[in-house]
């Protein structure tokens, strides 16, 4: 005789499936957590952004100075509005800074909210297009910085930071100020990514 066996499918216990949920709810938690946390670092960083930009604008805005001396006809001064990279770096960077001080209201959203993805990937579109801006903005005042220090024996342009010691240090100081700047919206841009790769 062949004994014929039966499979009988029990369901699964309403204990089993009470343990599951804790599990997911802790799971939810722990991501939101790490969500809160980013966009906190994200709004610290923000407000660094906001000190360095500004001070690169009045750096560059505040360089201006005059020799002691000066002929009948010549007074010898250099300022930042004698030059239109100068001034396109000014202006470059307040809206920078501009930029940075409206995006808080979204961060706080973020830290607020750490599950809604829209406020995060905005902020990451316009701070791509505020680090290009920045970018351009102290990488062309960089060029004429090195040639004040510098000069360029093949074209005839003399270094002027010789004479004008406090102007050239004056838009040395906002060259560097705009790329920490850089360098901050590089880490923005970094965390948004990450918070953005779990929705």
């Amino acid at each position: 005789m062949k004994s014929e066996s039966t499979a009988i499918d029990m369901p699964e216990s309403s204990s089993a499936a009470k343990g599951k949920a804790p599990l997911m709810a802790v799971s939810r938690a722990a991501k939101g957590g790490y969500r809160r946390g980013i966009a906190i670092f994200d709004f610290v960083l923000r407000l660094g952004a906001i000190v360095t930009s500004l001070a690169a604008a009045a750096a560059m805005g505040t360089s201006d100075e005059t020799l002691p001396f000066f002929t009948q006809f010549f007074q010898f001064q250099a300022s930042y509005d004698d030059l239109p990279t100068f001034q396109f770096f000014v202006i470059a960077m307040a809206i920078v800074a501009g930029y940075l001080v409206l995006s808080l209201p979204f961060s706080i959203v973020a830290i607020v909210r750490p599950q809604v993805a829209g406020p995060r990937l905005l902020l990451l579109i316009l701070d791509t297009v505020a680090l290009t801006l920045n970018t351009a903005a102290g990488a062309a005042a960089a060029a004429i910085v090195y040639l004040a220090h510098n000069g360029n024996s093949k074209t005839n342009w003399l270094a002027i930071c010789n004479q004008y010691g406090d102007f050239c240090q004056k838009v040395s100081g906002a060259v560097v100020a705009s790329m920490i700047t850089v360098a901050i919206f590089v880490f923005l841009i970094v965390l948004s990514a990450f918070a953005l790769r779990g929705h």
